[in-house]
């Protein structure tokens, strides 16, 4: 981390909070969670009577308390915070703070001036004033991955794992999820501002002619389906798309006006969730259904999946869970969609790309599996044993861990309310294993802090609503692409080609050409 101008010299006093919002530890946890969301901090400190700090309770253990099925109206602060918490002084620099909570895995510290508490400083407050190096300043040791690599600059939203915190333009994106419809976050992406009620009535007209498919594509799309019985939804709707794409004629992007691209982004976004789920049909035998105008999105894409209407918690709980998928910074697919259109490529063809990215398993392909671990588990009681054998022999726990978050992936945290909201017994199961596994990582890969990713909650939520397993990503799939078409005509508006460079680590040339 490089310290934006200033910023190396200042101290941990001129930017913490104060007065700290603190909890005794006799008040159950109940009376101090309370105290947390009226106040809407991140965490609570625990003093005792004369001033000193002798514990935190903060978010994250509010979610084990959850998880471990506490009483909260009786259970007391001190049976579950963290006792003698590491705190900083207030003179201390900003870096130095910086790195006493990055090293520990830490988004809360109180800061401490001769043994009284007088602040704290949050992993959010810390970021707010310091940016990342430069991508010139990395030049001669870029990591593998482009990890950290900065190679554009975006309006549309940002990831900061550190804090597990992300945001569509200037809004929290799990807020926007429990708060608007996705017809508003998609509008906030595309308008760069959240709808009036007239704006968001003037865009439902708009958008809803769009989700039908040109007959010409219509037509094909059975024998399409019947290429390969086996095909995952995605390789056919890669294909189906590319046919649309052709058909309308999307010429390249650095040649059309600004409107005109805006325009073939809505309708891709529109008929997206019409392709996936008449490909579904038509590959079992069923005849596809046609989307309903009258309909917002997440209520059309279900009964285009069923055939008729859901209920209004499922259309809300898949709802939720495609708002919180939008986008998520320049994850490999959204990256993807960006490097074809800085070639001035069509539209058509950076979603393609697009697609395919998300069609690997490591980028869009977690959530069944994850609900596969969850079957193979099958009881509480086999969660501990299960979860310690794969562990130790090497393998992946599906829905565990994220590129980007080193603490709680603010996605799973949201989904795992939504996940609550619509019980069921897979919910229960997915609980146990929840604090199980991170219990064991804990233990077996100290310093890891492998938390659930989206992928975990998101299976239990699709699964309780109804979706088969091979639709889960699919159903990523018609989220993700008002992210990626978002990202093309930001892209589009102010372009540069995309093209880094590599290191060569072949034997040294030039080598002599031997003869033939």
């Amino acid at each position: 981390m490089a310290a934006a101008d200033g910023v190396a010299s200042r101290t941990v006093a001129s930017i913490m909070s104060q007065p700290v919002v603190t909890a005794a530890p006799g008040e159950t946890i109940a009376e101090a969670a309370g105290r947390m969301r009226e106040l809407r901090v991140g965490s609570v400190v625990v003093v005792d009577g004369g001033g000193l700090a002798i514990g935190i309770l903060t978010e994250r253990d509010l979610v084990k308390i959850a998880a471990a099925g506490a009483t909260t109206g009786d259970d007391r602060v001190e049976t579950w915070m963290t006792p003698d918490p590491d705190s900083v002084a207030p003179d201390e620099t900003v870096d130095s703070a910086f790195d006493s909570l990055s090293e520990r895995g830490y988004r809360h510290i109180p800061v401490v001036d001769d043994g009284k508490l007088v602040g704290i400083v949050s992993m959010r407050d810390l970021m707010r004033i310091a940016q990342l190096q430069p991508a010139a300043s990395l030049a001669h040791e870029v990591p593998r991955g482009l990890e950290g690599v900065v190679v554009a600059e975006t309006s549309i939203g940002h990831v900061r794992g550190l804090e597990g915190f992300y945001h569509y333009r200037q809004y929290d994106a799990v807020e926007l999820a429990e708060k608007r419809t996705l017809e508003d976050v998609w509008y906030l992406l595309v308008e760069g501002e959240l709808p009036t009620l007239a704006q968001r009535a003037r865009f439902l007209e708009e958008v809803a002619p769009l989700r039908e498919v040109p007959e010409d594509v219509k037509a094909l799309l059975p024998r399409v389906a019947r290429l390969n019985p086996q095909a995952p939804p995605l390789d056919m709707l890669r294909t189906t798309y590319s046919l649309m794409a052709t058909s309308l004629g999307f010429p390249p992007s650095m040649d059309v006006p600004a409107d005109t691209l805006r325009s073939q982004a809505l309708r891709t976004c529109a008929v997206v969730p019409t392709l996936l789920t008449a490909l579904y049909r038509l590959q079992r035998g069923l005849e596809p259904v046609d989307p309903r105008p009258d309909l917002p999105y997440a209520a059309n894409y279900l009964q285009m999946v069923f055939g008729e209407e859901r209920p209004a918690d499922q259309v809300r709980a898949v709802e939720q869970y495609l708002i919180s998928t939008i986008d998520h910074g320049f994850n490999a697919s959204t990256f993807t969609a960006r490097v074809i259109t800085s070639t001035g490529a069509d539209l058509g063809s950076a979603v393609v790309g697009a697609i395919g990215a998300l069609s690997g398993p490591l980028h869009g392909g977690a959530p069944s599996r994850a609900l596969a671990m969850l079957d193979e588990i099958g009881t509480p009681e086999r969660a501990e044993p299960w979860l310690r054998d794969a562990v130790a022999r090497g393998e992946r726990l599906m829905g565990f861990g994220h590129r980007v978050y080193k603490t709680d992936d603010p996605r799973s945290v949201m989904l795992r309310g939504v996940a609550e909201r619509l019980g069921g017994p897979k919910m229960e199961l997915a609980r146990e294993i929840e604090t199980t596994a991170v219990r064991v990582l804990a233990e077996l890969k100290p310093g890891r802090k492998l938390y659930t990713n989206v992928e975990f909650y998101a299976a239990i939520v699709m699964d309780a609503c109804g979706l088969p397993r091979e639709m889960f990503t699919p159903t990523f799939a018609s989220s993700r692409v008002i992210g990626w078409t978002s990202h093309v005509l930001e892209q589009a508006a102010d372009n540069r080609l995309i093209r880094p460079s590599a290191r060569y680590v072949g034997p040294p040339p030039p080598q002599p050409v031997p003869a033939a």
